[in-house]
């Protein structure tokens, strides 16, 4: 039988994140001590354990099968992959940032400047795209304290909460791209694979489902049930339910994580009570 080898960060967050992913799928994986290889008892799939910036490239030449990276990752490397889906975590934005008593009006503040950073393929790709001509100082580690040792006038990497640049002294100027965690698969996946691959993409997206929506139920009056059915659409249309109290009804409904305030106000504005909100572990659609 065919086994899918899926490569994901050795550790850190994106480790972290990838391997619950997996288990939120059902995947049993028994390595603990994260070895260099790990296979899951109760599915066809052996996890292997890899720096992150050398998975773009295990996946291409048919090392692994499948991996999970950053798009950073994947833009930098150039590597000849297909993005099976994007995982909607580990989302970082790439930013470029100068001294903060620098005075700055716009890109042309880059002309003939040195750029610190890890990622000059994306770097360089912004630049000409955008008609700069700057020098790129390609190192790797802690770009932040490039500027402050005259290595650079300016960095560019990832960013999260800024801290780590104010620290060197330095401020945002310019956000380059944004990138989350995506699923990757080789480009030469035989048939069985494939199988095995659409399987566990179907798991994926049903944990995905189940965290982006909430399991929603209410009673109301019967005079505005179909008000309320107009806010609650659900998958298709919400059930109804009667309650033992005459001219009132129990519904039951799905409801998007991001519309939930402004569902509920409108819940309540109807004549909506004893509304219950669930957590979904996993939806099918």
């Amino acid at each position: 039988m065919a086994i899918l080898r899926i490569a994901v960060q050795k550790k850190g967050r994106l480790s972290d994140s990838s391997i619950a992913l997996l288990k939120e799928c059902g995947i049993k994986i028994s390595n603990s001590d994260r070895k260099l290889r790990a296979q899951s008892s109760n599915f066809p799939i052996e996890i292997l354990y890899l720096r992150d910036d050398d998975i773009p490239q295990y996946v291409e030449q048919g090392v692994a099968d499948l991996g999970i990276v950053g798009e950073n990752e994947i833009w930098e490397k150039q590597k000849e992959l297909t993005i099976v889906k994007q995982l909607g975590f580990a989302r970082c934005k790439m930013a470029l940032a100068i001294a903060k008593e620098e005075k700055y009006k716009g890109l042309s503040w880059f002309n003939g400047k040195r750029i610190a950073t890890s990622y000059p393929a994306i770097l360089g790709k912004f630049l000409d795209d955008n008609n700069l001509n700057a020098i790129i100082e390609e190192i790797s580690g802690s770009v932040e304290i490039a500027p402050g040792i005259g290595l650079a006038d300016a960095i560019f990497d990832i960013v999260s909460t800024g801290s780590t640049l104010i620290m060197n002294g330095l401020k945002e100027v310019a956000t380059v791209c944004e990138s989350e965690a995506s699923l990757v698969s080789s480009n030469n996946l035989s048939t069985e694979k494939k199988a095995i691959l659409d399987r566990l993409v179907f798991r994926m997206e049903s944990v995905k489902s189940g965290k982006e929506n909430k399991y929603i139920l209410l009673n109301a009056p019967l005079h505005r049930v179909d008000a309320i059915a107009e806010v609650l659409p659900g998958m298709q249309s919400p059930t109804i339910l009667p309650l033992q109290q005459e001219g009132w009804c129990s519904l039951h409904s799905v409801i998007k994580e991001d519309d939930f305030w402004e569902v509920i106000e409108k819940l309540k504005t109807l004549g909506a009570e004893g509304i219950l909100v669930v957590p979904i572990e996993k939806m099918i659609k």
